[in-house]
């Protein structure tokens, strides 16, 4: 019998704890004590959220060859910058105490704040929800095509997803069927937006059966939606565009619609026709998160696209109001981040601090000072809503240790796909009779009133 073995990335201090969990037994049947009770999506493997250290990891069961295929290609996606999860390790070796061999296991960490979307489905929600979450799929399948990867299985169920200031930000979670290649073919890509097309179609329908779409929802219509959101993007991402020699002022035109879609030009091709007359530009290199590595270069604020957007813009304000759109940007920033983003996060008791990423509480904060000052017929001081938000709104959410492993709240396990077995869409580490995970049981897997404030 071969020897346990781990492969796991030095940089990532959860790996150093990994050797004290129960590789001996099956993931399915791993205690209680182990398991973190977070929702969890649709997975073809056993898969289950575990303690380690002083952080959560999720721990997926597959093949030695494909185990560590997703670890590499993760991996390389990280290098690339591409939204993903992160890989933390791969377990060989593994088997029972009767020597019978156990499947290897891949471990990554555990995207905090985030959800996948039948979970943020469990409770009511906008009704543009769903179109929101297409939206933010689309952004991620053009940032994987860019980056060379083939994802070759598109779905709603291989994503999670991240609170951006009113929107959703994606993330791929499961890479096993992928392929990175030094540029895509339109085959390759047309083929990943249709199986997104058919998937997210029958994952919108398995929500209307259960009646956890909004009414006024059509699947379809919201499905196919992909496709045009893609190729709206892709086309201003890489088309080629041409004008005269007199309209020069259209490649800053240009740089600057990426910008606002959140993107960086770091390479545009130039080129002129035989007689001089027409100018031909296309971006060859363009690279996602322009707001985040803006405001992280100006302020060490690390948020998503459209939450340091929202920050910018409420710098711009605070610029505007001081009348100081002449002082250097970088000291500016700075006293903006002293004068109204620390407080507003000091605001918040210590014991919330966990709810929400301060980025987005800030924004939460924005939202709810409009609100109260449209009824209130006056502009209210910004620590004023931020003390009415704590207690008005933040106060109601209980943050993410209330999820570990209670019970008698919603059980998004019984949001099953039409047709689907009782053991194909467990979203919850529960315990049977014996204290291990039962993975059969329809009654497990609940989800505490935390989801409602996710959506």
């Amino acid at each position: 019998m071969a020897p346990l073995q781990i492969t796991a990335l030095t940089a990532e201090r959860s790996a150093l704890a990994l050797p004290d969990l129960p590789w001996d037994a099956p993931l399915s049947r791993w205690p209680a004590e182990h398991l973190a009770a977070l929702p969890r999506g649709i997975s073809r493997h056993v898969v289950r959220f575990v303690r380690l250290a002083d952080s959560v990891v999720a721990v997926k069961e597959n093949t030695e060859e494909l185990v560590r295929r997703e670890y590499g290609l993760l991996r390389m996606l990280r290098r690339l910058d591409v939204p993903c999860v992160v890989p933390v390790a791969v377990v060989t070796g593994r088997a029972d105490p009767d020597g019978e061999p156990l499947d290897p296991a891949l471990v990554t960490q555990h995207l905090q704040f985030s959800l996948p979307y039948r979970a943020l489905f469990s409770q009511s929600l906008r009704p543009d929800t769903a179109t929101r979450l297409v939206d933010a799929l689309a952004v991620l399948l053009v940032r994987l095509h860019l980056a060379g990867f083939y994802w070759g299985d598109v779905s709603l169920s291989n994503t999670l997803f991240r609170r951006d200031a009113g929107e959703f930000a994606a993330y791929l979670v499961d890479a096993e069927t992928g392929e990175l290649h030094q540029e895509l073919s339109d085959g390759q890509r047309e083929n990943d937006v249709e199986v997104a097309r058919i998937n997210i179609a029958g994952e919108l329908m398995d929500l209307e059966a259960a009646e956890y779409l909004d009414e006024s929802v059509d699947p379809i219509e919201v499905a196919n939606s992909i496709v045009d959101r893609y190729h709206t993007l892709w086309e201003e991402l890489t088309g080629q565009e041409s004008f005269e020699q007199g309209e020069r002022w259209r490649v800053q035109a240009r740089i600057e619609r990426l910008n606002e879609l959140g993107f960086d030009v770091g390479e545009l091709s130039i080129s002129t026709d035989v007689g001089g007359a027409m100018v031909q530009i296309q971006p060859k290199v363009v690279d996602a998160g322009h707001h985040s590595r803006r405001l992280l270069r100006l302020t060490g604020i690390d948020a998503e696209n459209n939450q340091a957007r929202r920050l910018l813009n409420d710098m711009d304000s605070f610029i505007a109001a001081s009348d100081r759109q002449n002082d250097d940007e970088e000291i500016v920033a700075h006293d903006w981040l002293a004068q109204v983003f620390d407080p507003v996060v000091r605001a918040i008791p210590r014991k919330m601090r966990r709810k929400l990423e301060p980025a987005e509480v800030f924004h939460e904060v924005l939202e709810h000072r409009w609100y109260r000052s449209e009824q209130a017929g006056r502009d209210i001081p910004l620590l004023e809503a931020a003390r009415s938000y704590v207690e008005e709104v933040l106060a109601q959410r209980p943050d993410e240790q209330a999820l570990i492993l209670q019970t008698g709240l919603m059980d998004t396990g019984q949001m099953k796909a039409v047709g689907m077995d009782r053991d194909e869409a467990p979203l919850l580490g529960s315990t049977g009779p014996d204290g291990s995970d039962d993975a059969d049981d329809p009654e497990s897997d609940r989800i505490d009133g935390w989801l409602s404030s996710h959506g």
